[in-house]
């Protein structure tokens, strides 16, 4: 079914359709307006769930993470400072390895205060020991949430995602969606099945005091966890295609990249802007394209390296800022260390932090930089302000 609907009321949908049985969330904006829709979801008896109400994030996603720890398929959403107060907790569930999914609606974090659209809250976060998917546009967003729970509750993963989309830009446009047939959902997503939770009549303990004889082992195996997902994604992927139309088997996505010799590497909703910038800078006569990572972890760097071989300029839009580095961006990094070539010139563009505008003709400006080979910078700084 096709339906026009506001981004946080399509992902409140895929969330119903995914049929968590414990949602606990406290609001926030820019991702409200989805715990709002699943509580009249809920008080309409369109799902059922049990509707936890707390009085902060912390106590969300602490709630959240005994249900999972008991058996139930959990769901939960934050944005920005709200995230930063769960950032104790999501420590927690990935140590304890429960499967939560949780949105993201990407929001800059204080101070100064800012509502407005930025990467840096979940970014902030990409060591806690989450997945982290990030969407471009409405229908995606909604389609990640199906296939992290896919991913999240398969017995070589457990380990918990967030799946994040641009705040405002994503979460309160509206754009036509494909809403999948329930039965679809059934066959894809078939109900949570843990392979440990709290049980009375078999007693075991998590997330206990482990000495230095212990700690270590407990990150390694999260951490191979979190390799194997990359596999397990793509599965999931590909499984998302036979049943619904649409092709995730990859983590990447490459636009116009094949004879390309400046590559624009980006994050979420920016990515349609870069589409429509690059398809005006091709009529120039320009040959620049597009890689857009939809994961950030589990970080696809084969598929990275494989992407942008050949390319020697590339750029990375970075809508976080990491202070104090060298590169100022955090996936400025991930992606030098993936293409592993010094020949290569990877340079870094912080740009739109705190909801600022980037439009086509920004892109364009930016990728003259990039052909110059001028980059490692703050764009769009408004000198007179300083």
């Amino acid at each position: 079914m096709k339906a026009i609907l506001e981004g946080s009321h399509a992902i409140a949908e895929a969330v119903r359709l995914a049929k968590p049985e414990v949602i606990s969330a406290y609001p926030i904006t820019p991702q409200t307006h989805i715990v709002e829709r699943l509580a009249e979801m809920v008080a309409n008896g369109e799902l059922e769930s049990e509707y936890i109400c707390v009085e902060s994030e912390f106590s969300a996603l602490s709630a959240a993470l005994g249900a999972s720890c008991a058996g139930s398929r959990v769901y939960s959403a934050t944005s920005s400072q709200g995230l930063l107060f769960m950032a104790e907790v999501c420590f927690n569930v990935a140590g304890m390895r429960q499967p939560i999914v949780m949105s993201i609606a990407n929001r800059a974090v204080s101070a100064p205060l800012s509502i407005w659209n930025d990467q840096q809250d979940s970014i902030a976060l990409r060591d806690a020991g989450w997945i982290q998917l990030y969407a471009e546009d409405v229908q995606e967003s909604f389609d990640l949430h199906l296939l992290a729970y896919r991913a999240c509750e398969d017995h070589r993963v457990l380990l918990p995602a967030f799946v994040c989309f641009d705040g405002f830009i994503i979460s309160h446009t509206y754009e036509p969606v494909d809403i999948p047939e329930e039965k679809e959902v059934q066959a894809y997503l078939p109900p949570y099945n843990p392979l440990n939770k709290l049980d009375a009549d078999d007693p075991l303990s998590m997330g206990m005091y482990a000495t230095p004889d212990y700690y270590m082992e407990f990150r390694y195996e999260m951490d191979r966890a979190m390799d194997r997902s990359l596999a397990v994604l793509k599965e999931a992927g590909k499984e998302f295609k036979k049943i619904f139309g649409r092709d995730y088997s990859e983590l990447i996505e490459s636009y116009k990249l094949e004879d390309a010799e400046v590559a624009i590497v980006a994050l979420g909703s920016i990515c349609g802007t870069i589409k429509d910038a690059v398809d005006e800078m091709r009529a120039e006569g320009k040959k620049v394209g597009l890689l857009k990572i939809r994961a950030l972890r589990p970080f696809p760097a084969e598929d990275i390296k494989k992407a942008l071989s050949g390319i020697k300029k590339v750029g990375i839009f970075e809508k976080n800022i990491s202070i104090g580095s060298r590169m100022k961006g955090a996936v400025g990094y991930e992606v030098k260390d993936a293409i592993n070539d010094s020949s290569v010139q990877v340079l870094s563009y912080v740009a739109g932090l705190g909801g600022r505008d980037i439009r086509i003709r920004d892109i364009k400006k930016i990728t003259e930089e990039i052909e110059k080979g001028k980059g490692d910078c703050f764009y769009g700084i408004r000198e007179e302000l300083i």
